[in-house]
């Protein structure tokens, strides 16, 4: 069998990488306006709280009185740009290792650059055969897109029964893949977990976390 992995939420928990570049916008703050970092920094967690990602920097700017398409333009490039420290859920660092008998691949969406500087934080390309960032092929190409599952497919010669991604996400990880016969698995970890599936949009198997899916691959694998 060919194991796809997804990186935010199934491998690691993201919003460590959220936290990571709101404290990267503070330091931003510091050092261009002089703002203390902890209260622009529990600034941002409190509007994340309410309203969500996409509000956070307009009204942590506002809140100072800073206004401008620039300003909000240079707080997003420092938080995709920077460099976060990051690590994997522990029941990921002890299974990805042990699957090495398996071809392994990543397929995540998400910013290039900021995808790209997450897989490097958490050290585990050389874990697989090939990290796929859907992005780098166009955004019409992300989940539920099959076109980078379909990319591995031929890499490896093998039908979509031998193809098994494990995720987290039941918006859009599984319902481009179940038509075509792979397996999907959901784990049930990160702030997706207790999303109930539209129909169609849920996955063959699920899993509370990665440390089940040894016993569920033998149970695939016999069956």
């Amino acid at each position: 069998m060919i194991l796809v992995f997804d990186l935010d939420d199934t491998l690691y928990d993201e919003s460590r990488f959220v936290e990571s570049g709101f404290r990267a916008v503070a330091r931003f703050g510091k050092q261009q306006f002089g703002w203390d970092e902890a209260d622009s920094l529990a600034q941002m967690r409190e509007t994340l709280a309410r309203e969500g990602r996409g509000a956070v920097f307009d009204r942590w700017l506002a809140a100072h009185g800073r206004h401008g398409k620039p300003l909000v333009a240079a707080c997003v490039r420092t938080y995709r740009h920077h460099k976060p420290t990051l690590s994997l859920f522990p029941a990921a660092a002890a299974l990805l290792p042990s699957l090495s008998a398996y071809p392994l691949y990543l397929v995540t969406d998400g910013h290039k650059i900021v995808q790209a500087n997450k897989v490097a934080a958490l050290g585990i390309a050389p874990l697989f055969r090939k990290c796929y960032i859907t992005h780098r092929y166009g955004i019409r190409h992300a989940k539920p897109s099959p076109y980078c599952f379909e990319l591995i497919r031929r890499r490896e010669q093998t039908d979509w029964r031998q193809i098994v991604y494990i995720a987290d996400d039941p918006a859009k990880d599984f319902v481009g893949l179940n038509p075509l016969g792979a397996q999907t698995v959901r784990v049930l970890t990160g702030r997706h977990r207790n999303v109930v599936a539209k129909p169609g949009f849920e996955a063959r198997h699920t899993i509370p976390d990665l440390s089940s899916f040894p016993a569920l691959l033998a149970e695939m694998e016999r069956g």
